[in-house]
């Protein structure tokens, strides 16, 4: 399985336009309900979530375009987020509710996300994680098949060198400042 991604950089004034349509194009391809990208600053530890897309309006958004700081306890309560840290592997997650502690904190991922199955995928260089794409399936598991997981592979090889080029360009300044 081969997904087209654009040529784009952060700096196209049609960036946003295309982030959308990529996430549209994953969650279809992926037959998901929604997909969204969190981007971090490893230096400020400041994180955002700019790009979202959902199959229909009733799925929970998760859209926040503000930097703010990452919960000092987050690596501690988030296995999966502790694991993007670490630059381990992407997680596919078939069944929140059967999965196990050490991958996942359920009530974590219930009151904050709400979803059934997901993929976790970290967009890490050079061992630094930069952001976090994450498609997820709500009311029923899924099992996320080797064509599924591919796609991931490609978005992921896609989208760590703009995430990192995003962040970079619109982090706020190192004084604290939050844009």
């Amino acid at each position: 399985m081969v997904c087209y991604f654009p040529a784009v950089s952060p700096g196209d004034p049609n960036f946003a336009l295309v982030m959308e349509e990529v996430l549209a194009m994953l969650g279809q391809q992926l037959r998901c309900d929604r997909v969204f990208l969190y981007l971090r600053s490893p230096e400020t530890h400041l994180g955002r979530v700019p790009f979202c897309w959902r199959k229909q309006r009733s799925v929970p958004l998760i859209y926040d375009p503000d930097w703010k700081p990452e919960a000092p306890s987050l690596a501690t309560e988030d296995p999966m987020f502790a694991a993007a840290l670490q630059a381990q592997p992407s997680i596919f997650v078939e069944d929140v509710e059967r999965a196990s502690p050490e991958v996942l904190n359920r009530e974590f991922e219930r009151e904050t996300f709400g979803h059934r199955a997901l993929v976790h995928a970290h967009l890490c260089s050079a061992q630094t994680l930069w952001g976090v794409l994450q498609a997820c399936v709500f009311g029923v598991p899924r099992v996320w098949s080797q064509g599924d997981r591919q796609v991931i592979d490609q978005a992921v090889a896609w989208l760590t060198p703009l995430a990192l080029a995003y962040v970079q360009a619109h982090q706020p300044p190192l004084n604290g400042a939050i844009l």
